[in-house]
């Protein structure tokens, strides 16, 4: 089950990184704009929180990759304590926006459901 939530984990953390991507550097774009439902000037307006947001999104890719790399190492109380960590908040997050904006329930679902699985998979391998 490590394998398991390693990989599932891995695929979190690599939609975190394609939503840095959408946030941070391609905000103002047609495509990203039409994926968040935002206008041209709603979007040059939150530029700056979508940058900073997308970071946030980055750097819990980079924490749940950590863990990930920490379980094939044979670490596995360090990696699944920053899978946990990196993955927990992926969970969170996604219920605080699905919680906060129903409209984005599609968002938020898509956000929380693969580190949700990671979380799952880590409990059922270390019990």
């Amino acid at each position: 089950m490590y394998f398991v939530a390693g990989v599932l984990a891995a695929l979190a953390a690599a939609l975190h990184v394609y939503i840095w991507v959408l946030e941070s550097l391609l905000w103002t774009a047609p495509k990203t704009r039409k994926t968040f439902g935002t206008s041209h000037d709603e979007a040059v307006a939150t530029k700056e929180m979508a940058y900073n947001q997308g970071f946030y999104n980055l750097f819990l890719a980079i924490v749940s990759l950590a863990g990930v790399i920490g379980l094939v190492a044979d670490e596995r109380g360090v990696g699944a304590a920053l899978v946990f960590a990196g993955c927990g908040s992926m969970v969170a997050a996604g219920l605080v926006l699905l919680l906060s904006s129903r409209d984005k329930a599609r968002a938020a679902i898509t956000q929380l459901t693969l580190p949700l699985l990671a979380v799952l998979a880590l409990l059922v391998a270390i019990l």
